[in-house]
């Protein structure tokens, strides 16, 4: 929309003074209340959305640990500006808000909405008539065959001329607003893709502290679990020394260590790799240390999960608002295709004084002035303005699918994590037994080979299983803060909640 007050200053700015300026205003004000072109309609969301073939449960399954509290999902449960805060984490707020002051992409996507809005300004400018100044000085003579233009009969002169032009083009048939209101809707389309790019940086901050937080739970699991193949081999080689197992036991546990070890290196490249990544999206150099280590224990899983109905979805998320923007855009640019084929109408003013002596220039009969009016209508530009408007058109249904495209991947990106929240919560539960019960194994093994009861093979077997069932308990935690995360990123993010200075300002 344009300002409010613009088409009411025109009028005022532009009243008609002499009888002359009646049938231009005339048409001027007539214009001022069509356009041609598709008025463009917010789509609206189909009846059958939805995320699930069958209704959500209320609570998700538990597990006895840390991180394994039932979650209950709750319709139209609003989502706070800052949901990261429902981790639990100073930490993790604390990295969250150095990245929203520092990161650079956040930097270049309000340098392109303020760039956006601007040239909405620029545009708007085609609404108010355009006045120049000018001012020239001449000196010339003129051949004695030809008669002299002055007065006074002189053949060399100077000419002094100073004069003011006014030019105005009346919007007859909207094409100038419809091009606004492309633009207008172009800075909306920025502004949502401003607000994108600041949910996409808090919800990977986040995802990078879970993720980190979860391979320091598998770094531990495996230092854990190389201590327990350590004692295992000390034994074995006692065992050896006095003959009550065989070489080949030995070597087959001092293989399984090194197995062990070999896995941990691999571990603390993606934890260093993770923590780069953290100051990227700081702002930070990888040099600069960050200044907190993140650890599940220190993480809070949220216990109320907000499910947003299908149609408060697409007002929601800044993809699908900046989709629409598009959408907008592209609708209105149809009609400027439209307009262009259509007469164009110019006026023009001018009124100035010229003198042979620039102390004379605006003494009495030295004054000129001229009115004109025209109209241009195009006949035949080789097909060029009609293919203008097909392709505009074609642009039209193009951003229509992509739109249309754009819903489907946000209610797909819900649905994809209600379905994961609620396996997680399965997982967590099953791997939780795994792991109790791989590690009263093992403490069965290890104290039935100290007396000699079972072989070196069932240790081996033992100690493998709650390897792995240690690495699968870890990675099932971290899955099901990650998955929690991500419902909050693909429900919006909250960005409509936030309070003071957002990246919706452009601040």
């Amino acid at each position: 929309m344009l300002r409010p007050s613009l088409f009411a200053y025109l009028k005022a700015a532009f009243k008609p003074q002499v009888p002359c300026y009646a049938g231009a205003m005339a048409l001027v004000l007539l214009s001022a209340g069509c356009a041609v072109g598709p008025d463009f309609k917010t789509p609206v969301v189909a009846q059958k959305a939805g995320y699930t073939h069958h209704p959500l449960p209320v609570k998700t399954s538990s597990a006895d640990v840390h991180g394994g509290d039932a979650q209950t999902f709750v319709e139209r449960l609003d989502i706070p500006g800052q949901w990261w805060k429902l981790f639990g984490s100073k930490p993790l707020n604390d990295l969250i808000a150095e990245a929203i002051k520092n990161n650079p992409d956040l930097d270049s996507a309000r340098a392109a909405l303020r760039e956006a809005r601007e040239n909405v300004y620029a545009q708007e400018g085609a609404f108010f008539p355009s006045i120049g100044v000018g001012y020239s000085a001449t000196r010339q003579e003129v051949p004695g065959q030809l008669g002299t233009p002055t007065a006074s009969g002189a053949y060399t002169y100077s000419l002094h001329t100073a004069q003011v032009t006014v030019g105005y083009t009346p919007d007859a048939f909207g094409g100038t607003r419809r091009q606004v209101e492309s633009l207008l809707a172009q800075a909306d389309s920025q502004r949502f893709e401003l607000e994108a790019a600041y949910l996409t940086l808090t919800s990977n901050v986040v995802a990078a502290a879970i993720e980190e937080a979860g391979l320091r739970a598998q770094i531990a699991e495996t230092v854990k679990i190389i201590e327990i193949e350590t004692h295992s081999l000390t034994l074995l080689q006692r065992q050896y020394a006095l003959g009550q197992v065989a070489r080949a036991d030995v070597v087959a546990q001092e293989a399984a260590l090194a197995n062990a070890k070999s896995s941990l290196a691999p571990l603390e490249k993606q934890l260093e790799q993770q923590r780069d990544l953290l100051a990227r999206f700081a702002g930070r150099f990888p040099n600069q240390s960050l200044p907190a280590a993140f650890e599940l224990s220190s993480l809070k899983l949220p216990r109320k999960l907000p499910v947003s109905l299908p149609s408060r979805l697409v007002e929601q998320r800044p993809d699908v608002r900046a989709a629409q923007a598009q959408m907008h855009a592209a609708c209105a640019q149809v009609g400027v295709a439209v307009a262009n084929r259509l007469p164009d109408i110019t006026l023009s003013a001018s009124l100035g004084s010229g003198a042979m002596e620039i102390a004379r220039l605006f003494s009495p009969g030295t004054g000129f002035w001229t009115l004109a009016a025209g109209a241009t209508q195009p006949i035949f530009e080789g097909g060029e303005l009609l293919h203008k408007q097909r392709a505009a058109q074609a642009a039209y249904k193009q951003a229509a699918a992509q739109y249309r495209g754009t819903v489907l991947t946000a209610f797909q990106n819900v649905a994809d994590v209600l379905h994961a929240i609620q396996n997680d919560a399965v997982a967590l539960n099953a791997a939780v037994e795994a792991e109790r019960a791989a590690s009263r194994s093992l403490a069965i093994a290890r104290r039935q080979l100290e007396l000699g009861a079972i072989g070196y093979l069932s240790l081996l077997n033992a100690e493998q299983t709650y390897q792995q069932a240690a690495i699968n308990l870890a990675q099932a935690l971290a899955n099901r803060y990650a998955d929690t995360a991500a419902l909050f990123q693909a429900l919006g993010g909250g960005w409509w909640n936030r309070a003071g200075k957002s990246a919706r300002s452009g601040a």
